[in-house]
């Protein structure tokens, strides 16, 4: 048996009124008399009547809907984010459609073509590691979407981003390991392309370069789609582990790279951090408990997304264009466990 609504035409012809006299009385007007406004009403809920929210957008100008592009909903971070959207915009009244590109710039297309048919009022993005062309963006943009960027972002579209503290992030893991006696330091990280890899970089190096250490880039290991595939993180490790010159601590960069890559060095039984040390991004609520304990990065999430989804309401609901635009920085905080623990002499 199909699942449907019917609608107000559908209400009028059962009981013999016309349409405007049922719209009225579902809208609880004083022209509609009480008896009417009960009939009405009673039919609407027992033959499963439900408003059109797409004609009531029209009416209203708004379809009270934020969209959301993230790469993947099971990365800890991405759902922190989204619990900070969804905190801040249900507040508000608005209702959030989530959507996910698996780090694929063509799903990314195709996500961000479906959220503008479904009338979104703002759209909230976090881009895919494929995407180097931003011109179904930039479009959108022009047109008048409201558009915050958070986490990967451009800087080829003039609007409020909202980031966390990537160099900071970056310089503190490597700092950690440099003071905890680690010298040769691999780097496994996402494509080169996205924002937050350069800018984590740039921390891994300039910690490096405060020791006098030279950047090796035999030991610097890029995932084409962020670690989407096991298999890019398998070669990154293989061939840092077939290094005559091993390195003896690894920085990782994402929740997904991170956590494969302690999995790994379990699985091919190297001790951690006897043999090699790991700290890496990461949210996960189970870094303590992980063996050996992680030593991780800590991304303020939930807190993004709610900064993220404050910045698109003030853009949805201005009254005027708005022209400057911000970029907020978050702090990132570092947790050191047993993945680091200082290397013996």
């Amino acid at each position: 048996m199909n699942f449907s609504s019917i609608t107000i035409k559908d209400i009028a012809s059962a009981l013999n009124l016309s349409v405007s006299t049922v719209s009225k009385a579902l809208r609880d007007s004083y022209e509609i008399s009480e008896n009417t406004k009960k009939l009405v009403n009673e039919y609407a809920r027992e033959h499963n009547y439900r408003p059109n929210p797409i004609a009531q957008s029209l009416k209203q100008g708004r379809s009270k809907s934020i969209g959301i592009v993230v790469s993947t909903i099971e990365n800890q971070f991405f759902s922190q984010v989204i619990n900070g959207i969804e905190s801040v915009a249900y507040e508000a009244g608005f209702n959030v459609i989530i959507t996910q590109t698996h780090e694929s710039f063509d799903l990314e297309v195709k996500n961000v073509g479906h959220l503008t048919h479904r009338s979104i009022d703002g759209l909230l993005i976090s881009l895919s590691t494929e995407t180097y062309n931003f011109e179904h963006l930039k479009t959108l943009h022009s047109q008048g979407l409201p558009i915050v960027f958070f986490d990967r972002i451009t800087d080829e579209i003039d609007t409020h981003k909202v980031i966390a503290d990537n160099f900071k992030g970056g310089y503190d893991a490597t700092r950690h390991l440099l003071d905890a006696g680690y010298k040769r330091i691999a780097h496994i990280t996402s494509p080169p392309n996205i924002s937050i890899t350069k800018e984590r970089f740039a921390g891994y190096e300039k910690a490096l370069e405060e020791a006098g250490i030279a950047i090796d880039e035999n030991i610097i290991k890029y995932c084409p789609h962020g670690g989407r595939d096991t298999g890019e993180i398998e070669n990154a490790l293989a061939e840092l582990l077939t290094l005559e010159d091993k390195p003896d601590a690894i920085f990782t960069t994402s929740d997904r790279i991170t956590t494969t890559t302690l999995f790994l060095m379990n699985k091919l039984k190297i001790r951690i951090p006897q043999e090699i040390a790991l700290i890496g991004y990461t949210n996960t609520t189970l870094a303590d408990v992980l063996n050996p304990s992680l030593s991780s990065v800590y991304q303020p999430g939930f807190e993004m997304g709610q900064k993220a989804t404050q910045k698109l309401l003030e853009l949805i609901l201005a009254k005027r264009p708005v022209y400057e635009f911000e970029t907020l920085v978050l702090p990132t905080q570092l947790v050191t466990r047993d993945s680091t623990a200082p290397k013996k002499q």
